[in-house]
């Protein structure tokens, strides 16, 4: 029973710290730039707590699931000369970028927590190769550094796992830095082993060596995870779209508890890596250009500063309700699917 709650409160606490930085941005950016902010809200639903100071109402709701900042003029016509409508379009860009720089910089200092946390950076140079090892055969030597598979960048070690997870029949094209010049080594071979769900699965037949840490080095390696944790969000959009991902491993929200509450059992360091994929994911996937995403208004945002004259509001009204309609859809279908795999 203990450990349930201990789970539960895990999942409130990082979804309820994950938007509260997100909408502390928007909150922060807006104040800082003059703009009236009627409410500043974490959670949705109905209101459990709240209390005025100055102009803007402080709220805890219900369901810890979201939360929002009511500004001026955001979503209706407004009068008001400190309405968001009626500040410059460089302010509103900022107001609007501020949640998911948040979240970004969030995860960004979580994985400093973690690499500091490490004995050792691990680098994406190699080591040693096990016995009888393809890619070894394949060309690559002890000292190769691998700097990108399939032609795409690795920017930590955990990028070489991922890569090569992707690749199609277990052959993948390298490049290598091998003292001061580049390789590129094509159709290394990797071996195969089939589950027993006959899904193939990866052998990796070498080992890569640990860098010492510094203080530089540890922010630089927290700053690469980060790129690469950014950078999945995109990848497995495509995937998902190209069919690589079938779309019933889409997750939504009781499929991000229950990956919470796994992490409760292996212990901090999982739960933190958790939070940072999640906040950063968060961050990302809301700047894409999608409407009622934030990237979807900051999209709008950057046609009126190229046509110097604002979309007409019904469109704009239509625009957003219409994106916010589909973004809801999305988000009952991931949880269908979620609820589906707990009852499998």
């Amino acid at each position: 029973m203990i450990s349930v709650l201990i789970k539960i409160l895990a999942s409130v606490f990082i979804f309820s710290l994950v938007i509260f930085i997100h909408e502390l941005g928007h909150f922060a950016t807006a104040k800082f730039s003059g703009i009236k902010v009627n409410e500043f809200a974490i959670g949705m639903g109905p209101t459990i707590f709240k209390f005025t100071k100055g102009e803007t109402v402080y709220a805890i709701r219900l369901f810890p699931i979201g939360g929002f900042v009511s500004m001026e003029g955001e979503d209706e016509s407004s009068e008001d000369e400190r309405s968001f409508s009626k500040a410059p379009i460089r302010n509103r860009i900022l107001v609007l970028v501020a949640g998911a720089t948040m979240n970004i910089l969030l995860g960004f200092l979580v994985l400093n927590i973690l690499v500091i946390d490490q004995p050792a950076i691990t680098s994406k140079v190699i080591g040693e190769f096990l016995p009888n090892s393809s890619t070894q055969k394949s060309g690559l030597m002890v000292g190769d550094e691998i700097l990108a598979v399939n032609g795409r960048r690795c920017f930590i070690a955990n990028d070489l796992i991922y890569e090569f997870v992707r690749t199609q029949d277990g052959v993948a094209d390298l490049t290598v830095k091998r003292g001061e010049e580049k390789v590129e080594i094509k159709n290394v071979i990797f071996n195969t082993t089939e589950n027993k769900d006959g899904v193939k699965e990866i052998d990796v037949d070498f080992k890569v060596m640990p860098t010492e840490k510094s203080f530089f080095g540890v922010i630089k390696e927290a700053g690469l995870w980060t790129c690469s944790l950014a950078r999945m969000v995109f990848l497995s959009l495509v995937d998902l779209v190209t069919g690589r991902i079938p779309v019933n491993s889409l997750a939504g929200p009781v499929g991000v508890v229950t990956v919470i509450s796994d992490a409760v059992s292996y212990g901090w360091q999982s739960i933190a890596m958790v939070l940072s994929l999640i906040t950063i994911n968060l961050g990302i996937f809301n700047l894409l250009p999608l409407p009622a995403l934030d990237g979807g208004r900051l999209f709008l945002l950057v046609i009126e500063a190229i046509r110097r004259k604002p979309i007409k509001e019904k469109y704009e009204i239509l625009i957003n309700t219409i994106g916010f309609g589909l973004l809801m859809t999305l988000m009952l279908f991931a949880t269908y699917n979620d609820i589906a795999r707990l009852l499998k």
